[in-house]
């Protein structure tokens, strides 16, 4: 009897070791089969400044520079994720590694440099004046006694920082979380003019004609790159590989023409 029990024990325990073994072996397989998640790309952009990157009336973030980042992501095989951020804590959100990059018509600027790495230049721009349709203001000596404003931690409040005697001519500087809360004001009659980027001025003075007007005197010319911590160099290589060949392929000039309609991406 007892050599019954025994064989009988002996059978369930070892069909129990080959039902587990086989269930490890099926979920060692099915974890094989499973795609690994791609690493994620994380852009730091201003979703107020088009059309380099803003919300559409869905609420979904597009622009020129979203679409040059899609593109360049797939190429580089990683997962692109635009992040919304606070204009003027740009640099801390990058060094603090809560975004990979700025890429939102940033301008290259020296002192920039010194906190970051840049990719090449791909777009040429200009700090420009824009006021309304119906101003008298004709150059940069007409903003004396003045209300001006601009975007705070922008490239146009660090023109007018770095000309004192503009800066005093002014009867108020005013800085704004973005571009489109200074144009609001423009319209309203609360500041005369407004120092910003042009290629988002033309893209403003064209949506609403007659209501903005751009001088022809800029204040500086400048251009756009995508900027990167200081020891992020292979990222920085990758992207800038991705950046090339949609240049030598013809695609950045395809993303150029449908926002621009002309190809402006620089070679």
């Amino acid at each position: 009897m007892k050599s019954r029990i025994a064989g009988i024990f002996a059978a369930v325990l070892g069909l129990a070791l080959v039902v587990g073994c086989s269930d490890k072996k099926g979920s060692g397989a099915a974890e094989s089969k499973s795609p690994q998640p791609a690493a994620r790309f994380v852009v730091g952009l201003d979703e107020s400044f088009p059309p380099m990157g803003f919300r559409n009336e869905k609420g979904e973030i597009v622009g020129f520079d979203v679409d040059l980042a899609r593109e360049a992501a797939k190429r580089m095989g990683v997962e692109v994720v635009f992040q919304p951020i606070d204009w003027k804590a740009k640099e801390l959100e990058l060094n603090g590694k809560k975004i990979d990059a700025i890429w939102n018509g940033f301008t290259i600027t020296e002192d920039r440099k010194k906190a970051m790495s840049f990719t090449r230049p791909y777009l040429k721009n200009r700090q420009v004046i824009i006021v309304s349709g119906s101003s008298a203001i004709a150059g940069k000596a007409g903003l004396a006694g003045k209300r001006v404003g601009t975007q705070e931690s922008s490239a146009g409040f660090e023109v007018v920082e770095a000309d004192p005697a503009l800066k005093a001519s002014l009867k108020s500087f005013n800085t704004y979380p973005d571009f489109v809360a200074a144009l609001t004001d423009i319209k309203a009659g609360r500041i005369d003019a407004v120092i910003g980027d042009e290629i988002l001025a033309r893209y403003y003075a064209g949506k609403e004609k007659d209501v903005f007007k751009i001088l022809d005197e800029a204040l500086i010319d400048e251009e756009y790159g995508v900027g990167l911590r200081l020891g992020d160099t292979e990222l920085r290589d990758r992207l800038q590989k991705a950046l090339d060949d949609m240049a030598r392929d013809g695609t950045a000039a395809r993303i150029s023409e449908a926002w621009f309609g002309k190809d402006i991406y620089l070679k």
